[in-house]
């Protein structure tokens, strides 16, 4: 049939080494595509940050026969818990269901260790390092793409991985618009023995205009987010004061912040990509946080991106580019949108300042029944059938 004579001849270009770039990367080379991957780092270097894969995400990994390594690698989570700034529970997911159910756990991982083990299971592929994308331009052939250290390459089909920032996607939708969220967020990883009954959980402390989560990654290794709402721009808060932000928590908390280098924390602000309902243009497709970066208030983002992998080289597997390409975009973005928005909205609500109104949150928290959360958790762990 045409499309896998198409396929045989086909080449890829993936433009971003990240989660979603190198997992796209893994997928299409299972199916017999080739790929080239451009990284704009002149290195592969590890973030100080971790990430926690959800049971969509490691039901991918599993298809893609990297479930073990990841699990050596990371911490298994079978609960989610927000909880009062004394660590006092408001919710609690019990992920424990939808590990028998999909039998895969939920695994928190650091970044940078996920990031090797996908470097490692890529047999053909070299990431082409110090490849910083300025422009991609149509010709008769397909596209030239170029980049900043002066290389020119012809490529029939781009697919945006390069996140947030996308410089794909303002090549080909340069009217997308990013939503700041007006919260500011710092991240760590840190040396730490936890009590035995916080090991295999994700714990989010939320007080008033702020919040703390903290998850364990790996043996006495801790990774830690901590994020305020500002009202003008990020600098009214400092690394430095961090502990006083958070000095009425729970001790554990104040430990974690105190055991943790300075210099090693990594500082952002939280926005997301206001949803639009076009992936792409031509043989130009955005994949992961160029379509769909969401805020990280559900623990998605990875997640998603892992997704669009699995979609889009199931398609590919199936169909022409030029149907893959519509297919993919169907199937994942309604999933995605929700995503985004439900991550919104938590957001929002999590950084409320209002006692009232924190006390009617955490009331309706304590109220809602676990069969409601298991629900919304029921759509976000399926995966497409494709």
């Amino acid at each position: 049939r045409y499309h896998q004579l198409e396929r045989k001849f086909m080449n890829i270009d993936i433009i971003g080494a990240g989660i979603g770039g190198l997992t796209t990367a893994i997928a299409l080379e299972q199916k017999g595509i080739k790929t080239r991957i451009f990284e704009q780092a002149e290195h592969i270097k590890e973030v100080g940050a971790g990430i926690i894969l959800a049971n969509n995400a490691m039901q991918v990994y599993e298809k893609l026969g990297l479930r073990k390594v990841i699990e050596e690698n990371g911490n298994p989570i079978s609960s989610m818990n927000i909880t009062k700034s004394n660590l006092k529970p408001l919710s609690k997911i019990d992920l424990s269901y939808f590990e028998q159910k999909h039998n895969t756990k939920n695994i928190a991982i650091h970044r940078g260790k996920l990031q090797q083990i996908l470097i490692d299971k890529l047999k053909s592929n070299k990431i082409n390092l110090d490849h910083k994308l300025t422009s991609i331009v149509k010709n008769e052939n397909g596209y030239d793409l170029n980049f900043e250290n002066g290389n020119k390459i012809q490529s029939s089909t781009v697919l945006g991985a390069d996140g947030l920032n996308s410089i794909v996607r303002q090549n080909i939708f340069p009217n997308n618009s990013i939503r700041n969220a007006n919260q500011i967020c710092w991240r760590g990883v840190t040396e730490y023995e936890l009590p035995v009954k916080y090991r295999n959980e994700l714990n989010e402390a939320w007080g008033k205009s702020e919040r703390f989560g903290f998850v364990q990654i790996a043996e006495n290794k801790v990774y830690w987010y901590a994020l305020k709402s500002f009202k003008k721009n990020k600098s009214e808060f400092s690394i430095n004061d961090l502990h006083q932000y958070f000095s009425s928590y729970n001790s554990i908390i104040k430990d974690i912040i105190n055991s943790t280098k300075k210099e090693q924390v990594n500082t952002a602000e939280i926005s997301d990509l206001k949803p639009t309902n076009t992936w792409f243009k031509g043989n130009v497709c955005l994949i992961g946080d160029s379509a769909h970066a969401t805020t990280p208030n559900m623990g998605q983002g990875a997640c998603q991106a892992i997704e669009d992998a699995y979609v889009f080289s199931e398609c590919l597997n199936k169909y022409s580019i030029t149907k893959t390409l519509s297919e993919y975009q169907k199937l994942r973005l309604p999933k995605a949108h929700q995503v985004v928005k439900t991550s919104w909205i938590v957001g929002k609500m999590a950084h409320l300042s209002n006692p009232i109104l924190i006390g009617l949150r955490n009331q309706m928290l304590r109220l809602t029944p676990s069969s409601v959360n298991r629900k919304q958790n029921e759509q976000i762990f399926q995966l497409a059938k494709i």
